[in-house]
């Protein structure tokens, strides 16, 4: 039977992924927060080594605001201790979440890692501003997907890397955020959409970010 590994599973969008995939009868491994660590390397190896041969990791993390600190309005706000941080849960935990997880899961077949990531990483779509650690660590997320999937193309040609956002969730990380008249899906409702785009996924999609409706972003 194949199994899913939900990284994040003690937060609002992780929980309802992996109470979502277990309602469909697949093994879930659930990592919180309390389990795994992002900025500690030994045990995210450590995590990797007990879990088998997953077919999909779904690494549902992500910081927004932490102890006073959010999104920056403006240039005079930027802190590099913060925007250090910001990196190291947005960008680089996923990446070494990558580094230990992908060798373990099938060689062959269909398999997919899947990061959350946001459109407001988007270079392209950027026409606001502000949100400068948070737009910049999801930017350099969605270029480590795209590094990841061509790699492990060699490793499984039928494996698929790939970044998702989820729109705007009803969870402790938007909460501060969230907007009148703008649409606010609940943790239940978003994973459905994810897992529904997950599925529909392609190895062609590989390396590529996509929303809660599936479609494509662009970089």
């Amino acid at each position: 039977m194949s199994a899913t590994v939900v990284i994040g599973a003690g937060g609002g969008i992780g929980a309802a992924l992996a109470d979502a995939i277990a309602e469909e009868g697949e093994t879930v491994h659930r990592l919180t927060r309390a389990e795994l660590e992002l900025t500690d390397e030994a045990g995210i190896a450590a995590a990797a080594a007990r879990v088998g041969a997953p077919s999909r990791v779904i690494v549902a993390t992500g910081l927004l605001h932490e102890d006073g600190l959010g999104p920056e309005k403006s240039i005079r706000e930027l802190d590099p201790a913060w925007l250090a941080r910001q990196f190291a849960v947005n960008a680089i935990g996923p990446a070494l979440v990558a580094k230990h997880f992908l060798p373990v899961m099938p060689r062959t077949g269909r398999t997919v890692f899947a990061v959350l990531s946001a459109r407001v990483g988007s270079i392209s779509d950027n026409r606001l501003g502000g949100w400068y650690g948070y737009r910049a660590a999801k930017a350099a997320l969605n270029q480590l997907v795209r590094t990841l999937a061509v790699e492990d193309r060699r490793r499984n040609e039928r494996g698929i890397v790939v970044a998702l956002h989820p729109g705007t969730v009803d969870t402790r990380l938007s909460k501060p955020f969230q907007q009148a008249g703008r649409d606010l899906f609940s943790p239940g409702r978003a994973a459905v959409q994810l897992l529904d785009v997950i599925d529909g996924l392609r190895p062609a999609d590989s390396g590529r970010l996509f929303a809660w409706d599936g479609t494509e972003i662009a970089p």
